[in-house]
């Protein structure tokens, strides 16, 4: 059976809080204290009744402009790993297809966690992404020394916002609902699409004769 929904609302997955690393799926409790999530779940519960499909986002990438690459140049700093929190991830490409497909085949009033398989910790995905462009990897501090940069307004309020709060975000419903199949189910597969691309570029330009 194909749902229409007459709209599809892009909210976000921070709207669940901080679980301290459990997996939230899309019944779990949402106990965020954050602003700007709690904006976007006042927004959903409006929404909700009038038909909107939502897709509770997390951070959204490519394989060039939305990677961390600017923190990586400045070498901020990263969460050593008994500090770190658990993020998730979805490229731009899929989350455009998911949302296209949500309109026809998303139940409405419906929620779906358009996210990707990836379990990774923030660190480590910093480290991943400075591996694949060849970028030295952030240093790693306590949160102790994390919460004195932000004091001394060396660290973003919002980036703190990120640090303060641990899920790992699983869906079904992306795969048995709305049979959306990721072309990038990891961000793993992105990278090593991006180290392929990068080492061609590299060939190309090295393979060019001197003028």
């Amino acid at each position: 059976v194909l749902f229409r929904s007459p709209l599809v609302y892009l909210s976000t997955t921070g709207v669940y809080g901080n679980h301290q690393g459990a997996e939230v799926s899309e019944t779990s409790r949402c106990q965020t204290h954050q602003p700007r999530s709690l904006r976007r779940l006042d927004a959903e519960r409006a929404l909700r009744p009038l038909g909107a499909h939502v897709l509770r986002v997390p951070g959204i990438y490519d394989g060039h402009e939305r990677l961390p690459t600017a923190r990586l140049h400045a070498q901020q700093p990263a969460l050593r790993p008994e500090d770190d929190v658990f993020t998730n991830h979805i490229h731009a490409d899929d989350l455009a297809r998911i949302a296209l497909i949500a309109l026809f085949r998303g139940r409405p009033g419906r929620i779906t966690n358009a996210v990707d398989e990836t379990e990774m910790k923030m660190a480590d995905y910093f480290d991943a992404v400075a591996d694949a462009i060849g970028l030295a990897r952030p240093p790693r501090i306590s949160r102790t020394e994390m919460k004195s940069l932000a004091a001394q307004g060396a660290v973003h309020p919002t980036m703190m916002g990120f640090l303060a709060e641990s899920r790992r975000v699983k869906s079904t419903r992306v795969h048995r609902e709305l049979r959306a199949r990721l072309r990038y189910p990891t961000v793993d597969h992105t990278l090593r699409e991006l180290k392929r691309e990068l080492k061609s570029q590299s060939h190309v330009t090295s393979s060019r004769p001197h003028v």
